[in-house]
């Protein structure tokens, strides 16, 4: 914010609304911020980093406030001991919840639900860089963010079907159709067979694949790139890229119409024209 905006907003607006997280401590994954990139580490390598009750709602509640980050522009999600998630862990979630009436299943069904809308509610493009086991909650983790590094050993698993449920956990039934199609999507959630790293780049689920050891670093460059880009318009794209799902063609149309008009008011788009013209030579005429 420069100076011009301090003088012109009011603190208390900026205090509600903006706020640095490069210090938040996590109790339950890593945490670390380079630069503008956050990273977040699942980090239970013994288990193959699987979720817990305490996990899931501490993600949520991290993305909910990555809306109001001033010192984060791109998040990198990765897992610890060569594998990204395996899931809800068996024994600290599948266990107590068979044991749960249905007012307790329903709340948490929504806790684990409203992790996938703070992903896709907050401003900043969410990288995955995928490597090894990622399967159930993980897959779909992965698949909530915006782009995905794997390597050639992923194995990527929608298996809810094989623990006895519905394919249809955390917007399954409307994220992955629309990253790998519809008879794709199908076939890994009535099947819940693991999809290796190479079929998922082919099918479009990865963006690419990547050596395991360097998997991070290229999805923590990647989230650098687009950080250090125009970060108000990544936004707006992030937010269009969503809102136009449920949208005709002709609202679509109109709705980028005002949301590039917003963009052309911002100091990323004066600087880019300033830039773009300093780059260019004079041209003169005759010899």
């Amino acid at each position: 914010m420069n100076s011009d905006q301090q003088d012109r907003i009011d603190p208390a607006l900026v205090a509600g609304n903006r706020k640095p997280l490069a210090g938040y401590r996590a109790s339950h994954f890593g945490w670390s911020v380079e630069g503008k990139v956050a990273t977040i580490t699942l980090n239970r390598p013994e288990r193959k980093n699987p979720l817990t009750f305490d996990s899931y709602a501490e993600l949520r509640d991290l993305f909910g406030q990555l809306r109001y980050a001033t010192d984060v522009q791109a998040v990198v999600v990765t897992g610890s001991g060569g594998n990204f998630c395996s899931g809800g862990d068996v024994h600290e979630i599948i266990g107590p919840l068979v044991r749960l009436e249905a007012p307790e299943l329903l709340m948490f069904t929504r806790m684990t639900g409203d992790l996938v809308k703070a992903m896709r509610a907050c401003p900043q493009p969410i990288v995955a860089a995928v490597d090894g086991v990622c399967a159930g909650a993980g897959a779909i983790v992965a698949m909530a963010s915006d782009l995905r590094l794997g390597t050639a050993r992923s194995k990527t698993a929608f298996l809810f079907n094989r623990v006895g449920l519905a394919g249809c956990d955390m917007g399954a039934c409307a994220i992955l159709p629309r990253l790998i199609g519809q008879g794709r999507a199908s076939e890994l959630l009535y099947t819940g067979r693991s999809m290796p790293g190479e079929e998922g780049e082919r099918w479009g689920f990865f963006n690419r694949l990547c050596e395991p050891e360097a998997v991070l670093a290229e999805a923590q460059k990647l989230a650098a790139d687009l950080a250090a880009g125009p970060t108000f318009a990544n936004g707006i794209t992030k937010t269009m890229l969503h809102q136009e799902w449920a949208m005709t063609l002709e609202q679509a149309i109109e709705a980028e119409a005002q949301a590039q008009a917003i963009c052309m008011m911002t100091e990323d788009f004066t600087r880019a024209y300033d830039a773009f013209v300093a780059k260019q030579k004079p041209v003169f005429e005759g010899n």
